[in-house]
Parts: C-alpha cells; sequence; structure tokens
C-alpha cells in the first residue's frame, strides 16, 4: 500500500506519536506508579525526589518522531546521536514506543505494568541513568560531558557508507569548545567511501540559567556562520504542531535527498569533491507543550523549563492537580488503549526491525564487526646481537607493522592523531596510505592528502581526533590514537567518560564488546628538548591508573622489538583502554624478540644480562619502566659494576605497568607471592619511571617491600639537552648510580667517594652542555658494556 508520507492523516498520527513520547517523558520524571492517571495521584504514585530534565525534551521528541517519519519514505539506514546532555528520556519513550526497548528489556512491556516499570526506573537506584547512557538502547554516546555528538558521529560513519548519522546537537552543547570545531568534520567525510552525518541544530533559547548565544544570532547570521563552514543550512521554526509538520517534513525530505544526491554522483562518477552537506537549524520553546507559567514566572521558552519544571513530589503534593492536568493534556486516551499498548494505528507509523534507530546494529558494536588479520610482528624485528649497539627510532620501525595492518585491513582500521603523524615518525604509514582530506590539495605544496586515505590526523583538534576514534571504535572497528604526550591531558576527561561508558556497557549482557580504545603518547617527556616545559607532562598515566583497573592498560615498551611485542596484545584487545607510551627518537635497542615476547606475555621480566644476583638474594634492585628509564638503570648498572664488582645487582624491566598492581585490586595483577619474587620483601628498590613517582609508590604502598626509592619526573623541566632533563629529575645514571649506593648499607664507607665522584660528574655536565649546547660525548655515545 503507497503510504503519503505528507497527509494530513499521516501527520495526525505523527502528531499522536510524538505526544505519546512526551507523555511517557514526564511520567519517567515525576511518577512511579499510576501510570495512565486511572485514578486519582496519590503520594505513593509520585518519586520522592524527581529528579531529571525536562527542557531539551519536547524538542528533541519531536525531532525523533520526524526522524521516523524518513527513514520510512526514503527506507535509510539511520540512529540517533543525542547531543543536549541529560535529555535522558528521549531515546527511551521513543524506542519504547517502537518496541525495540521491550526488546532489549522484556521485563518492560508495552503495557501498564510495564509502563509503570519504565517510569519507575528512570533516576531511581538500580535503574536508568537521567541520559542516553550504555543501558539505553541506540546510544554510542551520552551527555555527561557535552561537545562529541558530531566527533562520535563522524567515527561511526566512517567506512559505514549506507549509514546516516542524525546527530542532535543542543545550542548549550554547540557553545563548546570540542563541539564548534567539530562543525570542521564535513572536511573529512568521503561521500564514496563513507556515510553521512546530518546535523540537527536544536535551538530552544537557554542553557540552565543563561540564554544560548545560537538562541540571540539571526537566521541570516547562522546561515553565514554555517555557509562558511561548507554547510547548506535548512531552517525550521516554530510551535504550532500543526504548522510545523509540512515545515519540518519538508526540510527532512530535502536534507535526506541533498544527501542521496551527493552520495550518488560522488559514487557514479568517482568524484569525492568536497560536497555542501545539508544541516537542519530547528528552533522551537524549550519546554515546548509543558507549564506556560508558574508562580506569576514564564516556564516555557525560558530557562525555568530546563529541568523540573513543576514542584511536586511524595512529600510536597501541594500542586499534584497542575501535574495531572500537564499529563492529560497529551490526552493519553487517545494514544494507548485500556491495557496501556500504544495503539495500533499510531504504532504502525514506527521504523520496523533493524530500521528503527535503537535497534540498528551499528549502535551495538557494529553491523559487520570482525577482527583484524595481523602481520607477523616478528619480521620487523631489529638486531640486538650486539645489545644497544643498533640504534633505531622505535616508532619508524612500528611504522612499518603499521603499514602492512593498513594493508591488509583496508576498510575496518584507521589511525587518528592532531597533525602529528610525521611528526611522530610514523612514515611507513604513508607507503600505503595518505591523510583523509576532502578539501582542494595544492598538488605542489601539500603532502600525502588525498579524499580517501586511513589517516586522519590534518585537523589540529585532539578533541576531534579522539571523539573520532570513540565513534569508530564503538561501531566496531579498530584504530589508534596518536598525540604528543603532555597533550594528552586535554582529552584526558574524554577517555574517563569513554571508559564509564565501557564500564557499564560491560555490565549488560545484551551490549557486543567494543574493540580496546588504542591511545598512543609519544614526543615524550624526557626529550622534549625543543620544545620544552610546556611539552613535558606524563601525567595520563597517573590519571587512567586511578580508573577500574579491568579496564585500562598502561604499557611502557623499552625498545623497538618490546613495541612490536605488545602490538598484537592491544590490536584485537576488547573492552579497555590501553595506553602505550613509545619514543620517536634514536634509542638503543636491547631486547631480542623472543626476550621481548616474553617481558609482553608475563609484563615484567628479571633480565639476566644486566644481573648480577645469579638467583641469589640481590644487595640492590633496579627496576625501569619506559624507554629513558631503561637506558639509564643499564648505564647506572654498567657504572656500579665497574666501580662495586661484587655488588649483587637484579634489573627488571617492566612493559606492563599496571601488571605490578595487587591482585586485591586488580584481577590482571602480580599476587603477593609473584610480586615477592621479583622485589623481594625488604631490598632496596631503585625504580626508574617515566611518570611521576606516587603512581609507583601508591602500588608498593600494598606490597611487603617498602625499601622504595623512586626516580620519575619530578615536574623539572626546560627547553636543554635530552640528558639534563633526565638530570633535572635524577632520573639520569649518576643520580640513579648515587642512590643504589647510598641505599646498601655495606657499602656505605667506600661508597662516599663514589657519590662525590658522581656529584662531580653532575657538575661537569652541568658546566659542559652550557658551553657546548650539548650532551657529554660519554653519555652521547654510550654503549652498553656486558657485565663480566
Amino acid at each position: 500500500m503507497t503510504v503519503d508520507y505528507s497527509s494530513k492523516s499521516y501527520f495526525d498520527k505523527l502528531d499522536k506519536f510524538w505526544r505519546a513520547a512526551n507523555y511517557l517523558s514526564v511520567g519517567q520524571l515525576y511518577l512511579k506508579d499510576n501510570p495512565l492517571l486511572e485514578r486519582p495521584l496519590k503520594k505513593d504514585d509520585v518519586k520522592v525526589h524527581p529528579i531529571g530534565h525536562w527542557g531539551t525534551i519536547p524538542g528533541q521528541n519531536y525531532i525523533y518522531a520526524h526522524l521516523n517519519r524518513v527513514i520510512n519514505k526514503y527506507n535509510v539506514n539511520m540512529f540517533y546521536i543525542e547531543g543536549p546532555g541529560h535529555g535522558g528520556q528521549v531515546m527511551v519513550s521513543n524506542s519504547y514506543l517502537d518496541g525495540s526497548y521491550t526488546d532489549i528489556y522484556p521485563e518492560i512491556t508495552q503495557d501498564k505494568t510495564g509502563m509503570k516499570k519504565l517510569f519507575k526506573q528512570f533516576s531511581w537506584p538500580g535503574g536508568v541513568a537521567s541520559h542516553a547512557a550504555p543501558v539505553t538502547p541506540g546510544s554510542i554516546h551520552e551527555g555527561g560531558e557535552l561537545g562529541y555528538s558530531i566527533s562520535h558521529g563522524t567515527g561511526a560513519i566512517l567506512d559505514n557508507p549506507d549509514q546516516i548519522a542524525a546527530v542532535v546537537v543542543g545550542d548549550g552543547e554547540a557553545e563548546t569548545g570540542p563541539l564548534a570545531t567539530s562543525w570542521q568534520s564535513n572536511k573529512f567525510i568521503n561521500p564514496i567511501n563513507d556515510g553521512a552525518i546530518l546535523p540537527i541544530l536544536d535551538i530552544n533559547g537557554y542553557k540552565l540559567s543563561n540564554p544560548t548565544l545560537f538562541s540571540r544570532m539571526s537566521d541570516e547570521k547562522i546561515k553565514q556562520y554555517f555557509e562558511g563552514l561548507n554547510w547548506n543550512p535548512i531552517f525550521v521554526e516554530g510551535d504550532d504542531v500543526e504548522k510545523l509538520n509540512p515545515q519540518m517534513a519538508e526540510a527532512m525530505d530535502s536534507a535526506v535527498e541533498q544527501i542521496q544526491a551527493i552520495q550518488k554522483h560522488a559514487r557514479e562518477n568517482n568524484d569525492p569533491t568536497l560536497p555542501k552537506w545539508p544541516l537542519i537549524v530547528f528552533r522551537s520553546p524549550k519546554g515546548w507543550t509543558g507549564p506556560k507559567t508558574w508562580d506569576g514566572e514564564v516556564i516555557e521558552g525560558t530557562f525555568r523549563a530546563h529541568q523540573i519544571p513543576i514542584p511536586v513530589d511524595q512529600n510536597d503534593m501541594q500542586h499534584a492537580d497542575a501535574l495531572v492536568e500537564w499529563l492529560k493534556s497529551y490526552k493519553p486516551e487517545e494514544l494507548f488503549d485500556e491495557n496501556g499498548k500504544l495503539k495500533s494505528e499510531i504504532a504502525e507509523i514506527a521504523p520496523k526491525g533493524d530500521k528503527r534507530m535503537a535497534a540498528n546494529p551499528i549502535t551495538n558494536g557494529g553491523v559487520h564487526a570482525h577482527d583484524l588479520r595481523l602481520p607477523d610482528y616478528r619480521k620487523y624485528a631489529v638486531d640486538t646481537s650486539k645489545r644497544g649497539e643498533n640504534i633505531k627510532q622505535d616508532m619508524i620501525v612500528w611504522s612499518d607493522y603499521l603499514r602492512d595492518v593498513v594493508k591488509l585491513n583496508p576498510n575496518n582500521f584507521r589511525m587518528f592523531g592532531p597533525d602529528e603523524t610525521m611528526s611522530n615518525r610514523l612514515y611507513g604509514l604513508f607507503e600505503t596510505t595518505d591523510r583523509q582530506w576532502i578539501d582542494p590539495i595544492k598538488k605542489d605544496w601539500d603532502e600525502d592528502l588525498a579524499p580517501a586515505g586511513r589517516i586522519l590526523d590534518a585537523q589540529l583538534s585532539e578533541h576531534q581526533a579522539e571523539g573520532w576514534l570513540e565513534g569508530y571504535t564503538l561501531t566496531g572497528r579498530h584504530g589508534i590514537f596518536t598525540s604528543y604526550e603532555a597533550f594528552l591531558r586535554i582529552v584526558d576527561s574524554m577517555l574517563t567518560q569513554h571508559f564509564k561508558w565501557l564500564r557499564k556497557a560491560s555490565e549488560l549482557k545484551w551490549r557486543k564488546d567494543y574493540p580496546s580504545l588504542n591511545v598512543v603518547s609519544t614526543s615524550t617527556s624526557f626529550q622534549q628538548d625543543h620544545n620544552g616545559y610546556t611539552h613535558q607532562d606524563p601525567g595520563i598515566l597517573t590519571h587512567m591508573a586511578e580508573k577500574k583497573p579491568e579496564f585500562v592498560r598502561e604499557y611502557l615498551p623499552a625498545d623497538a622489538n618490546s613495541l612490536l611485542a605488545v602490538s598484537p596484545m592491544i590490536m584485537n584487545d576488547r573492552e579497555k583502554i590501553n595506553i602505550l607510551v613509545t619514543s620517536k627518537q634514536l634509542r638503543p635497542q636491547f631486547y631480542s624478540i623472543e626476550e621481548a615476547e616474553v617481558l609482553a606475555k608475563n609484563g615484567l621480566g628479571i633480565i639476566d644480562w644486566a644481573s648480577t644476583d645469579q638467583n641469589a638474594k640481590p644487595d640492590i634492585i633496579f627496576a625501569a619502566a619506559g624507554t629513558e628509564p631503561n637506558m639509564e638503570s643499564l648505564a647506572a648498572i654498567n657504572i656500579l659494576h665497574d666501580h662495586f664488582p661484587d655488588l649483587k645487582i637484579r634489573f627488571i624491566n617492566v612493559i606492563d605497568l599496571l601488571k605490578l598492581q595487587s591482585r586485591k585490586v586488580n584481577p590482571h595483577g602480580l599476587t603477593d607471592e609473584e610480586f615477592d619474587h621479583y622485589f623481594t620483601k625488604d631490598t632496596p628498590v631503585i625504580f626508574a619511571f617515566h611518570g611521576y613517582e606516587d603512581l609507583i609508590k601508591s602500588i608498593f604502598f600494598d606490597r611487603h617491600n617498602h625499601n622504595l626509592h623512586v626516580h620519575g619526573y619530578r615536574e623539572d623541566g626546560d627547553i636543554t639537552t635530552p640528558f639534563d632533563m633526565r638530570v633535572m629529575n635524577k632520573l639520569d645514571r649518576f643520580n640513579l648510580a648515587k642512590e643504589a649506593v647510598a641505599n646498601v648499607p655495606s657499602y656505605a664507607q667506600e661508597g662516599a667517594g663514589f657519590i662525590q665522584a658522581m656529584d662531580n660528574k653532575l657538575v661537569e655536565h652541568h658546566q659542559y652542555i652550557r658551553d657546548h649546547g650539548d650532551d657529554l660525548p660519554e653519555v652521547k655515545n654510550w654503549v652498553w658494556k656486558p657485565l663480566a
């Protein structure tokens, strides 16, 4: 049967669907019983503390209803991203009406009993959150922290050419830095290979207590703004639904037809030229259809509609009649039958099966998700037969491996970052792929830009790149985000939000496993000689170590082979955030690929060729986590062995940092017995660490051995030589050697002269770099000397 999607009868049904969503949304705020108001409202029907938001809800419900219409009319695959923060009822109410919520949660039946449960669980202990959280079907994005809706939507549609992300952007959210920069996403969407985003700027005028900036701009100014960003804005405004329905339908039709025309032209003509994608600007009152005024003040259309507009709760029923009047204004008797089920003539206009936005497989781990095909990392191994003599850049070696990962996985693996792929020495990638860039390309000026490529790093925004990766992994694909170490702090709250998503999603049996989010920290603190102090901050390690350890791994490979050995552990990993700290500088290579495999597998290991304890109890233990800590520890061991050949030294290299955590707090961690096998119960430990020292101290707090001396980043930095950065933080070989001797009582007397000699060497270093602008030759040219 042919359906007239613009007929009055269709709009009648759409209006009722919208009213039903609004009714359910108000009910979720206030009620825990009597869902259809079949008897007078009493205090036991109402929540003790109604918690949630109303202002954004009706406008979003209206958008959702019209999106359902175009899904049916054009048979498109679409999903909903809810940017305006705490509008949790929107996706719950609409998925409940189309049946997808009950499909996931069979106990929330489409009747009075189920509606009662639906209402009670909202913002209720043991229930569901007031935002579009992982518990919400169809959600890959929650508005706990605003600003990432367009970035997430863009990441999701990359390599998904038949998907449209309907991204609703709140006008408050639009004021955040990440969202403001994410309008540039259209420069990176390839209309041949990728899907499309349909941004809908939802202007309702106010934030929590202030007007929004967009709401005070004229349509003409907004048009100029978005046209300058290469969007084609379509304006819809009003609050009279009868007049508004044809306008919104026309706008939605135009947007979908523009998207389809852009894609058809690009795909038939192999022409990915930057198109002008459509964007809908929708103005409606905040709190539309709710109370117009309250206590002499205007509610609808103002900030006062933001949260709970009528003061009714279980302990204050004075205005219960006003709440009932509000709920009854939606005429629930026209919407639900006597059993509480949405009437069939209304339900019929909802999309069916996977066409329902909440049931689109892309929102639950992806449509065709599969593991990566990985090359054998061993074939990229560097020669370490003469330990420390082979000087390589770990990231260049790794880039050859990543190049072949791209070759083997042309449609489900991407690299993301803020214009740093080349700076981070990932040169090998450019042998097989370019940076994706849809803007015009200057042939003789630009380098490695093309309309299609597996690298997205041409926008200088950590927020954007990391948000793209989140959207990409949450829809079942794999990727890596690289960033200068200090500027990972720009997105550390994003990593926190993603961790919270993973944790909550892992508790839901119906949620599929997500590929892990792989974050590579490079351009690290201990060699920022030309950028200096501003580029020195390894605190991402501490920040992420504070999260639930089941969902976090922190890898600090000491050289290229160690980096290669860790690679397969992160590439097809699931449900984690992997932090990988790497060096892009020329560094000695120490570990054979076989040794690196064992270290990667176990997380740490006693290095026999750098130890002299011969399985006896050592006098001193050196432990290192990180490239420079490993190198400086080995140099210190050389110095000590030359001066004190009888000193029993044990050297431990740590790759998987959080493996050191107690099994009591981290199921991945070492038992006390395993920890004591490495570190003993009382031997002094000199721990050279890439990050802030308190992290290691906190790990040892739960262990027997508290004879710990950590040398890490001490917040001392400058524009200086690479070795001086280590000296400033006492992470250098001379300070490490001093610390060792000072903490072995049997060497205290003869050690005094040694300590003075080390101090003299530090004074010599200090003067030398100021005279020559370079490190001491004995430091620059140091080579590991095998222990006799």
